[in-house]
């Protein structure tokens, strides 16, 4: 391992030739400083880089429509800091789920270059992969095979994550750095959130403290896994697990409440994550050599296998709509307008569904800020779904739950609108008396539809 004291002598044009495939860890794990000089060398052109949801003020250049033209980039999941180069065409967007990543690394014609982030080495001489995994290890061994070249930036502020690391000897160039982590922001959850938190908390997720488990869990960041954190807390909630794609604030806090024990999981006995994302530099410190933590690729996390595994694996997720067959979309607002990514979804829907008491939830707000619904008639034309009418996904708004399982379609469809705002439900009952295509369900009284548990409901049996 060559440790270099500019990054030029590790990002050159002699590193990256043209032609070159390029493939980078992201989220916390950024490693802004080598991407930054991608973006300042014009000599460095005809390379492709492959990423995940990039994060760091210092890479945006790099998006910008001048490096576009030199550098192919090729986005598996959009952040605020790709979107845009996206969806004018200056970027390439590849729809995969996170479990396919992996695999999809090691079916290439080969990986030139690994760009990442470490930190370490501990006692053993090993670095950390740090707060991001995903792909990166199929990334790495990729490239030692085809004989390609590994760069790492040592942040002084990334934390020592256990679980996944790598020997010295398979890191090419070391660059050194110290600046903070992109850090994920923290909304207090309003009314509707707190209400789809109750719901969950109360339906679904069950005490592991007697003689049956406790649920695994899996949730993201948002004001709905801060309400679903807040709900189990109150509830005194005890020996839950975490198996999950994404570790952020809100499972740090059951963690520490002791609310946590993994002691019903089957096999790794730890909080298990392929990404970490905290709202401060703290939460980062906390992680830090942490040995109720553990890193794992994006491949075990988010395998379908590993997933029905788990005992009573809960998945909450979110969507961006839901129309009356059941169609999910979380990744797109129209056709051809990517927001962010297929993630890892699917693959929780899919693996839950083997879980004994599994459940899969989707959890949204009925109405968007602007108050428009969220709950519609159809799914707009050519949009990609997450979750299809055939996934048994139970729906959650701030309204109630619909189990959809043994309901036919028109009898899902009146569930359905019960999820929308009493005004978008109306007019959604209207258009399914009108239309035979929902084969004429009965409209049941508000208090007695099919599969629909309200939110009073929820809470009464809570």
């Amino acid at each position: 391992m060559k440790r270099v004291s500019h990054v030029s002598e590790a990002i050159n044009p002699s590193v990256f030739k043209p032609g070159s495939l390029v493939y980078t860890s992201g989220n916390a794990a950024t490693p802004q400083v080598l991407l930054e000089q991608i973006a300042n060398d014009k000599a460095i052109c005809d390379i492709d880089i492959f990423s995940v949801l990039l994060l760091g003020d210092r890479i945006k250049p790099l998006f910008e429509e001048r490096c576009c033209r030199r550098i192919t980039h090729r986005v598996i999941f959009n952040s605020h800091i790709t979107r845009n180069a996206v969806n004018t065409g200056c970027a390439k967007y590849h729809p995969m789920h996170l479990s396919d990543i992996p695999l999809f690394i090691k079916e290439q014609s080969g990986v030139d270059v690994v760009l990442l982030s470490v930190s370490g080495p501990d006692h053993g001489g090993n670095y950390s992969l740090g707060t991001t995994v995903e792909g990166v290890l199929a990334a790495i061994e990729a490239t030692r095979k085809k004989k390609g070249v590994i760069i790492a930036e040592r942040n002084k502020q990334m934390p020592f994550v256990l679980g996944t690391t790598i020997p010295e000897r398979y890191i090419d160039y070391l660059v050194e750095s110290d600046y903070p982590l992109p850090l994920s922001p923290v909304r207090e959850p309003d009314d509707a959130a707190i209400r789809i938190g109750e719901i969950i908390a109360s339906l679904f997720i069950k005490d592991g403290t007697g003689n049956e488990p406790g649920s695994t869990l899996q949730y993201g960041i948002g004001e709905v896994p801060e309400a679903v954190t807040s709900a189990i807390l109150k509830r005194g909630y005890g020996d839950l697990g975490i198996h999950t794609e994404l570790f952020a604030g809100g499972m740090r806090k059951l963690v520490q409440a002791g609310v946590v024990t993994n002691r019903w999981k089957k096999s790794i006995k730890f909080s298990v994550s392929s990404i970490f994302l905290a709202e401060n530099q703290e939460g980062y410190d906390w992680l830090h050599q942490n040995s109720s933590i553990q890193s794992r690729p994006s491949d075990y996390t988010n395998r379908v296998f590993k997933i029905a595994e788990q005992p009573r694996m809960v998945s909450i997720n979110s969507a961006i709509g839901v129309d009356l067959h059941g169609n999910i979309w979380a990744d797109s607002l129209e056709a051809r307008k990517v927001y962010s990514g297929v993630g890892g979804q699917s693959d929780f829907i899919r693996g839950v569904q083997y879980s004994e008491g599994g459940v899969a939830i989707i959890a949204l707000k009925s109405t968007t800020s602007e108050g428009i619904s969220k709950i519609v008639d159809k799914a707009p034309a050519g949009i990609t779904t997450t979750a299809t009418p055939s996934d048994r996904v139970i729906i959650v708004t701030e309204h109630g739950a619909l189990d959809p399982m043994r309901l036919s379609l028109g009898e899902r469809a009146v569930g359905i609108a019960h999820l929308a705002t009493p005004e978008a439900r109306d007019k959604l009952l209207r258009i399914i008396h009108d239309d035979s295509a929902f084969h004429k369900p009965q409209l049941h009284s508000h208090k007695h539809v099919r599969g629909f548990t309200s939110y009073e409901e929820a809470v009464r049996q809570g």
